[in-house]
């Protein structure tokens, strides 16, 4: 399509009707303006030319804190913050993308991959997902792409693996007929967090931007992980999912993060393993003496919430499917405890005076014990970033009214679960 189409496209109502099931009731309008805004900038920028529409959502997790990895289960779902881009192939060698949130010119020669020194940015992270995916036999040639997003960067909705999948779904539809699969997208966006940005994440983030709705995964096998939607709907249990942003960013926190799964995979190695899914707890208990003092007590405490975390999302899982409202926010608030007090990922050792998290998930079980409903838990990566509230609907207003005035207003976010991933877009 071109740029003078879209406007009058925008208004039919197959496509309001679209933009609501992404976005959320009453919120078609808004999401409109911003394709406009992708197509009007890929015009005035690339030329008055053909162009094609994709969309990737943010994500959030669940359940599941940091069990990935390690090749444990892990439930998540898709949000309506989502990067979406106007993109075309242009004829050569070159990536030239233009990042209207980030006011950034990118351009990218696909003959000049290889990692440099700089190791936090979007330039080596869309570098990493193209290499990543020609080892994974993509075909990729050079695209023009204007992009915007609204995925709140560094608090752990994932803006980066959602904009990872962006440009996975861009160059499968471009060049591949749209023929290759999720979990090819998520290895190229896991392999350029690893190899580019030195970030040693798994897979969660990129499959639950790249799938869409709620699914949950068992990362046994990492090659063909085992994956199912949840057919489940909040709103069926009268809760929303909240979102809070506490202020403190992660962008800077790469070493915490790896140290997680590092200390992780030091027990399972204890053991002659590569990673803690090949490990049985009962196994860390019985030698739990001599692992304390090779590992150290962080590693066992990370090692116990792994065992207990992952098992727990099958019950979340169960409790979702079988509408059993109390077992799932007892579920949630128990895996809210386990990643404060074993995982040990609300707050840095090295920085006690600030606990945005902490302080955050204290005020809202505050709020909690007050209308006697409702769970909170730390979300995504932790120690700074966003923590997740699942809160009554007759509350939700009243609480966001309370948390934007502790934290600042425009703290608080009403998620909405989209059934859409990364996909191309027609309207």
């Amino acid at each position: 399509m071109r740029a003078e189409q879209v406007k009058e496209l925008l208004k039919k109502d197959s496509s309001v009707q679209l933009l609501e099931q992404m976005y959320g009731k009453g919120k078609a309008e808004e999401n409109a303006a911003r394709y406009v805004l992708v197509a009007e900038g890929f015009s005035r920028t690339f030329g008055d030319r053909e162009f094609e529409f994709f969309t990737s959502p943010g994500r959030t997790e669940i359940g599941g804190n940091h069990t990935d990895h390690n090749q444990g289960k892990i439930l998540a779902g898709s949000v309506q913050m989502d990067c979406v881009a106007a993109a075309a192939a242009n004829g050569t060698e070159k990536i030239r993308m233009i990042s209207e949130t980030y006011k950034q010119d990118l351009v990218i020669d696909l003959n000049h991959l290889e990692p440099g020194s700089q190791t936090t940015g979007t330039l080596p992270l869309m570098k990493g997902v193209l290499a990543g995916l020609k080892n994974r036999g993509f075909e990729i040639h050079g695209f023009d792409a204007y992009v915007t997003s609204n995925v709140i960067g560094g608090s752990g909705v994932s803006s980066s693996a959602s904009f990872e999948m962006l440009v996975c779904s861009i160059a499968d539809y471009l060049f591949n007929h749209y023929t290759r699969d999720v979990v090819s997208y998520a290895k190229a966006g896991q392999y350029a967090e690893n190899k580019y940005w030195l970030k040693g994440s798994g897979l969660l983030d990129q499959m639950a931007c790249a799938v869409g709705g709620i699914i949950t995964i068992d990362f046994a096998n990492t090659e063909e992980p085992e994956m199912r939607k949840v057919d489940c709907n909040f709103d069926d249990l009268n809760l929303d999912l909240v979102i809070v942003n506490t202020g403190k960013g992660h962008a800077d926190l790469s070493a915490e993060y790896s140290s997680i799964p590092n200390e992780m995979k030091s027990v399972a190695n204890y053991f002659g393993k590569e990673v803690l899914a090949e490990v049985e707890e009962a196994d860390v208990i019985a030698n739990v003496k001599d692992i304390r003092e090779k590992c150290g007590d962080r590693a066992v405490l990370r090692a116990f919430h792994f065992f207990e975390e992952s098992s727990r999302v099958d019950d979340q899982v169960a409790a979702l499917e079988s509408g059993d409202k109390e077992r799932f926010l007892q579920e949630i608030t128990a895996s809210g405890n386990s990643s404060w007090k074993w995982l040990q990922n609300c707050y840095l050792n090295e920085t006690p005076q600030e606990q945005s998290i902490s302080c955050t998930l204290a005020l809202t079980e505050l709020f909690l014990k007050k209308i006697k409903g409702g769970a909170c838990r730390v979300h995504g990566g932790g120690f700074a970033g966003v923590i997740a509230a699942f809160i009554p609907k007759e509350h939700t207003e009243e609480y966001c009214q309370y948390i934007n005035k502790a934290l600042g207003e425009g703290s608080a976010f009403v998620m909405h679960i989209r059934k859409q991933g990364a996909i191309h877009l027609e309207f």
